[in-house]
């Protein structure tokens, strides 16, 4: 699939990728999944050879990365256990808020500040912290800023591979599937060693 929209983006005027790009990361969120990642990095083999400009698709993707979070985070907000119940949203169950629930619980409003690079849980992440009734200000912030860092990596590494962007392809499906969860482990044993050291501290003085 990924394959065949890269195809047609070669054959549109600039502009038209910049609307792409906009339209793409909105619908992820909505739509999931969705080819957005490996998309944003053939777009930056695009800002190499000249067809559009860095900066306008870096804006223009985030802005719909952004409203597409902020769309689901209104949702989860306003008819959360509704939606849920009513089945309209497949990939929304009662079953795939248990993981971020249990990010929640530990990490806070980290999980917003990563969320991006969290692949496959993107929109359950944003529904589930309008669920959860999150500062919408915070929470707004966060996702902001968490898009434009990945859209940032994600066109720059395609700006760097140039025409291999079939190749970052293939990393990026490696990093949801193996890199990810092994840095959330690693994390975590870090998180948890820290607590416990400053928990040993208190006891002590």
């Amino acid at each position: 699939m990924a394959e065949t929209i890269v195809q047609y983006i070669q054959s549109v005027p600039w502009y038209w990728v910049l609307v792409f790009s906009f339209i793409v990361t909105f619908t992820e969120n909505i739509f999931p999944p969705a080819p957005c990642d490996s998309i944003l990095v053939f777009m930056g083999t695009l800002v190499g050879i000249g067809v559009v400009g860095y900066i306008p698709i870096l804006i223009t993707s985030t802005l719909g990365s952004w409203l597409g979070f902020v769309l689901m985070f209104w949702l989860g907000k306003e008819f959360g256990l509704k939606i849920i119940d009513s089945g309209k949203f497949k990939f929304i169950t009662r079953e795939s808020l248990k993981k971020p629930e249990q990010w929640f619980q530990k990490y806070g409003m980290y999980v917003i500040a990563v969320n991006r690079f969290m692949s496959g849980t993107r929109a359950v992440i944003s529904f589930f912290a309008g669920l959860m009734e999150l500062s919408t200000w915070k929470t707004s912030a966060l996702s902001a800023l968490s898009a434009l860092l990945w859209n940032i990596i994600l066109l720059s590494l395609g700006l760097f591979l140039g025409s291999n962007w079939k190749l970052a392809d293939k990393y990026m499906k490696l990093y949801g599937e193996i890199i990810l969860p092994i840095i959330l482990i690693i994390t975590l044993y870090f998180v948890i060693r820290w607590i416990l050291q400053r928990k040993k501290q208190a006891a002590n003085s």
